[in-house]
């Protein structure tokens, strides 16, 4: 008989939901990202959490205003990869169009209301872009750092 393997230590969680495509959908994956975070031992406040909740807020209001397909949900998917210190921030819509930016895109102006959420997607992540997926619709996926200089490890369970 084989001698018993150990078991590896598991070092990525993913989170998955799916939410209605309304300002109320977009407020609750905000509030259960950061939810989750504080289960993965990211706490609320620390600078990975608060990253993280304003690249979900502006992907999933993204979603909500302009991915939005009618009678249609969008997914939010997230990954945390405690050996590579890295999040990932996933938001899937069913709208077909890929949002139009590039870093050159001319700045909205001083006195509109919108405008901003992927100039703030690009300043706060470490990389972002968009992707098609399996059936209709687009990823829109952002990376953060799971941990800063000078910031504490999470303590593991």
């Amino acid at each position: 008989m084989p001698a018993p393997r150990a078991q590896e230590a598991v070092t990525v969680s993913v989170f998955a939901q799916r939410f209605s495509a309304t300002r109320r959908g977009a407020r609750l994956a905000r509030r259960l990202a950061t939810h989750r975070l504080d289960l993965w031992h990211l706490s609320y406040g620390s600078p990975a959490s608060d990253t993280v909740a304003l690249v979900v807020a502006e992907l999933a209001a993204n979603a909500v205003l302009h991915g939005r397909a009618p009678g249609r949900d969008f997914e939010l998917r997230l990954t945390y990869d405690r050996s590579a210190e890295l999040l990932r921030v996933e938001v899937s819509d069913t709208h077909p169009g890929h949002p139009e930016w590039s870093a050159s895109a001319v700045q909205p102006s001083t006195d509109t209301d919108g405008g901003r959420g992927l100039l703030l997607v690009e300043a706060v992540a470490d990389r972002w872009g968009v992707t098609g997926r399996t059936g209709p619709g687009k990823t829109v996926r952002a990376e953060c750092a799971a941990r800063f200089p000078g910031e504490p490890r999470p303590v593991r369970p």
